[in-house]
């Protein structure tokens, strides 16, 4: 019997927060593993910088290579950032109102635009 891909799928939001009195909050995130992968090539980028810095390259072409680090590292954030407001956000609003979610929520994208 073949299996269904879609029923495999991670969701498209947060499904495992904890109770809003935990010290340590954690998540799982529904797209680990993409993630975690688009992650370890930042970090390769970031080696590469450290390579081009070390062997002299044209200033250009190292601020050219940040710019794409800022820019994969942005395209991260956005989807924890999407993941957060669909899963953790959504649920505080349903269930409490969500004023401190969105407090919380709010500060966050205030960080993320400076």
């Amino acid at each position: 019997m073949a299996r269904d891909p879609k029923a495999e799928r991670a969701p498209d939001h947060c499904t495992a927060c904890e109770h809003e009195d935990s010290a340590d909050k954690r998540v799982q995130q529904p797209r680990k593993k993409s993630l975690t992968n688009r992650l370890r090539r930042i970090e390769g980028q970031i080696g590469g910088v450290l390579n081009m810095v070390e062997q002299d390259r044209y200033c250009v072409d190292i601020l050219t290579q940040i710019s794409a680090v800022k820019s994969a590292l942005d395209g991260v954030a956005t989807e924890i950032l999407s993941a957060h407001v669909n899963g953790c956000v959504r649920t505080a609003v349903q269930t409490d109102g969500g004023e401190d979610a969105i407090e919380e929520l709010l500060g966050v994208v205030r960080r993320m635009i400076r």
